[in-house]
């Protein structure tokens, strides 16, 4: 990593901020953030707000019509080389004689990886690396996923009582947490590219997987059922608003009628088989294929349990409210008990945050490969 100096840090953590705006709009694209600077000011600014749109390179040069000679571009990624919907940022910065690139994190993208860099240089452009580089992966780490594994990064949504419960013994569970952390929850949906869950939640609560409030100017996610014998209800209300990319259902079954019912009601239906049902492997491979960069999953202790066993799990974001259930609620996980301690699954907590009443802790998995296809 070269060296950074305190401005340095200040204008990429801009960058980043601005990169933010693109959470829930810029995928299957990554989310960046540009800022121009010459002789310590600010001269424009920009982000990557969806796909086919202007890079956020090409926005911040966009304001500055004379162009930016002598200027330092602050980009949290490594400018394209490529023509794909839009120009080659790195020509375009080249042109506007920009002298100086600082950019975050490379492109794992294999049209990309290095070749922006590259031109760069051969331009006679200072080009650096590096700087606020955790944050910036942190940002884009559902596309860099997908980019070098081909499948998304999956995000497991659970709430519980500090005794560990998710719901009385007769399944009740409205409401375990507070309001705050069910705006808080939205959220997260709304950065996600698809919501997912099984057909056993669906069937008991029959949930819209929305983002809401909703409205014209909001992207919603797709909305994705492992389903394998093909129950789910034609009426059910995740058909209701679920926009152009639909309801994906991923089942093992070959009954015509129940697909041409579920079909007429505007799903997308995928035969994935596995060993015991759907194949979860084969599920994250076609939504990465499909450009879902992260997957949120809202679903009950069987599938959340079968995803950790699995080892298809990168992050649980877990909600724990401030009361007690009792021994004869439902349990948080459906998994087997490890033979020991030291072979049971491990997260590493790298956020925890007050969320009205509540903690919302954020966790990683330490240790284990992708999940494969049976």
């Amino acid at each position: 990593m070269s060296d950074f100096d305190a401005s340095d840090r200040a204008f990429m953590a801009r960058a980043l901020a601005l990169a933010e705006h693109g959470l829930a709009s810029a995928h299957p694209n990554p989310r960046v953030g540009c800022v121009l600077v010459r002789d310590g000011q600010v001269l424009a600014e920009g982000w990557h707000e969806r796909v086919g749109g202007p890079h956020a390179e090409a926005v911040a040069l966009s304001q500055l019509p004379s162009g930016a000679a002598g200027a330092t571009a602050y980009v949290t990624l490594e400018p394209c080389n490529h023509q794909g919907q839009t120009p080659p940022c790195s020509e375009a910065l080249i042109k506007a004689g920009i002298a100086r690139v600082v950019y975050a994190i490379g492109d794992p993208n294999r049209q990309v990886k290095g070749g922006g860099a590259q031109r760069l240089r051969e331009a006679g452009v200072q080009v650096q690396s590096g700087l606020l580089e955790r944050e910036a992966t942190d940002l884009n780490a559902g596309f860099i996923k997908r980019m070098r594994l081909g499948v998304p990064l999956v995000r497991v949504k659970l709430a519980m009582s500090l005794d560990g419960r998710t719901a009385l013994s007769d399944g009740r569970s409205q409401w375990i947490t507070g309001e705050a952390a069910r705006l808080d929850v939205q959220r997260w949906r709304a950065r996600s590219a698809a919501i997912l869950t099984g057909i056993g939640t669906l069937l008991a609560d029959d949930p819209m997987l929305s983002v809401r409030p909703g409205g014209a100017d909001v992207r919603q996610p797709v909305r994705v059922i492992l389903d394998s014998e093909l129950r789910t209800p034609p009426q059910a209300r995740v058909f209701d608003g679920a926009g152009a990319q639909g309801v994906w259902i991923f089942t093992a079954s070959t009954d015509a009628r129940r697909s041409a019912a579920l079909l007429a009601r505007g799903a997308r239906i995928e035969r994935c088989a596995g060993a015991h049902g759907v194949d979860i492997a084969r599920v994250l491979a076609q939504l990465g294929e499909g450009g879902i960069n992260e997957v949120l999953v809202e679903a009950g202790a069987t599938l959340a349990g079968a995803l950790i066993e699995q080892q298809c799990v990168d992050e649980l974001l877990l909600y724990i409210a401030p009361l007690v259930l009792g021994d004869t609620a439902r349990g948080l996980l459906k998994l087997p008990e490890p033979p020991s301690l030291e072979q049971a699954r491990r997260f590493e907590v790298i956020e925890t945050r007050a969320v009205g009443a509540d903690q919302r802790v954020r966790l990683r998995m330490t240790e284990g490969n992708p999940c494969s296809p049976a």
